[in-house]
């Protein structure tokens, strides 16, 4: 047999030439056709499908699953499966857990990537009040999602849509209170923005249930805080005045009233009085009158003595003169009632 040395000494170059990792992996191809190796691809294939699989929902949340992006079904809490390798997809959504959302606060100044401008809490917390008034009001709203279905796949952005309902709320309700109502009724400032705020919500389909909405400390911007104070002390003034003026009018008026009632309670009695006496004469008139009419010439004469005796007394000393005598006539003790003469 005749060897062929240039084609020989031509493949002994070209091997010389191969980087060393090239053998390597010729000699891994070849052990890889062994038997052995085709079952260590179907454990790491059985795994990667298991892996894929199964699942595990916690007991504060439900498990949404999409299949190639479209909506199938819910899971409860539990050990789970669906389709493996990306066909099917679980979103898990935490249903007991509350979420808050803060208004017109500052977060902490440690991460700088996360700080809000001064565009988004400043502004949010200035609201112009019923009686054309800036107010500071910053509130935090806290929620939990109800409908997981609703709050995936109904509204996009969800976040940014609550924060414009609630900020919307918020202003809705206090554009209709006055300043001093702002500050001092806030407990029911919230529990109107937070039926307003549920309503919206419920109206755009969000799957979110408001649990609270709490009003902070509410005051007025601080350039106007000193106007403010005087107003409010002007105001206070005013109700001290007001106090004194229904202390002074409570003391005046219920003397003045049991004054009058008493005077008009006097009339009444005199009104009476006056009645009843002018009833009883009118009933001796009638007796006096029956009588006359029995004994004309009688009672006539009666009456005549009568008012006689009543006003000669009140006449004084008295002297009778007969003209047809030329002497006086004994006096006559006149100042006695006639019924004292014998």
């Amino acid at each position: 047999m005749s060897w062929d040395w240039e084609k020989l000494r031509e493949q002994q170059e070209k091997r010389s030439e191969m980087p060393p990792q090239m053998d390597e992996l010729l000699k891994k191809i070849n052990d890889f056709k062994l038997p052995g190796g085709w079952i260590l691809i179907g454990a790491i294939v059985i795994l990667i499908v298991g892996a894929t699989m199964f699942y595990t929902v916690a007991v504060d949340e439900v498990g949404i699953i999409q299949r190639f992006g479209e909506y199938q079904r819910t899971e409860d809490p539990g050990f789970n499966f669906k389709l493996p390798l990306g066909i099917e997809r679980v979103t898990k959504v935490k249903i007991r857990r509350v979420y808050k959302q803060e208004f017109g606060f500052r977060p902490p100044q440690t991460d700088t990537s996360k700080i809000m401008p001064d565009v988004e809490t400043g502004n949010v917390a200035l609201m112009l009040t019923g009686d054309l008034n800036v107010a500071l009001v910053p509130w935090i709203v806290q929620y939990r999602i109800n409908d997981p279905y609703k709050y995936l796949f109904k509204v996009q952005n969800i976040e940014r849509l609550l924060r414009d309902m609630a900020e919307a709320a918020m202003r809705l309700v206090v554009g209709d209170r006055s300043i001093n109502e702002v500050i001092n009724k806030r407990e029911d400032i919230a529990e109107e923005s937070k039926k307003v705020l549920q309503e919206e919500l419920n109206r755009a389909e969000t799957g979110i249930t408001v649990i609270t909405i709490e009003m902070k400390e509410t005051n007025v911007p601080e350039p106007v805080q000193p106007s403010f104070n005087e107003v409010n002390q002007a105001t206070q003034e005013k109700e001290k005045v007001i106090y004194q003026a229904k202390e002074e009018y409570n003391k005046a008026i219920p003397t003045a009233k049991g004054e009058a009632e008493r005077t008009i309670k006097a009339a009444e009695g005199y009104a009476l009085d006056r009645i009843n006496r002018a009833r009883g004469d009118a009933a001796r008139f009638k007796s006096l009158y029956a009588e006359y009419t029995k004994a004309k010439d009688i009672t006539k004469r009666r009456l005549y003595l009568e008012m006689l005796g009543e006003v000669f007394p009140k006449l004084g000393q008295k002297y009778i003169i007969d003209s047809d005598q030329k002497n006086f006539l004994p006096m006559l003790n006149l100042e006695k009632r006639h019924g004292d003469v014998k």
